[in-house]
């Protein structure tokens, strides 16, 4: 049978079980034989995280072509204009080529949100904002860049949904398996 983990992964953590230069890592939350991350999640970025021993269900999970969405809560500097959402709704283009089409909204801050330590840096004079971004692709470090290319940089990144499965009960550093008769499926608003 195969084991299915769903982790928050706190901010500064490394998305592996090991690191020779000490740096913190799964190992440090999660004791459980024979599970691996099914995609990555950047250190300086949080959130949902899916482990499982199923090595086809981790491909997948990680794997761009069967387009699992994700959904992410950025905070950006400024004010995104509406011209600036549109653009990652159509795709923006990047250094490695065009995105795949976004789902993007302002949204309110995300209510329960959990303090980041160390915080995200605030400057009085420049606002921030909320954005709610679904991609069916995975490219390294994709959402920053996005909303860089855009003029508003992220200064902090929870992914918050993978498929159907969400953070929803899980506080930062915590995990909890799913039972065995819960097969994966993909959410489907579009």
């Amino acid at each position: 049978m195969s084991r299915v983990l769903l982790f928050n992964k706190p901010y500064g953590v490394l998305t592996q079980f090991t690191d020779a230069t000490g740096r913190a890592t799964l190992a440090d939350y999660i004791d459980v034989p024979d599970v691996y991350a099914a995609g990555r999640l950047d250190r300086d970025s949080e959130g949902l995280l899916v482990l499982t021993d199923d090595g086809r269900l981790q491909h997948r999970i990680a794997t761009p072509k069967h387009a699992m969405s994700k959904t992410y809560w950025a905070q950006v500097e400024g004010e995104p204009a509406a011209a600036a959402l549109q653009a990652l709704r159509d795709g923006v283009t990047l250094k490695d080529g065009p995105t795949r089409p976004a789902r993007v909204q302002r949204i309110a801050e995300p209510p329960g949100l959990w303090p980041r330590d160390p915080p995200v840096r605030y400057r009085k004079s420049i606002p921030t904002t909320w954005l709610a971004l679904t991609l069916r692709e995975g490219r390294n470090r994709q959402v920053r860049r996005m909303t860089a290319a855009l003029g508003h940089p992220t200064l902090r990144l929870i992914r918050y949904r993978i498929g159907a499965w969400t953070l929803d009960g899980l506080a930062p550093g915590t995990w909890r398996e799913l039972p065995l008769d819960r097969k994966p499926h993909e959410d489907t608003r579009r």
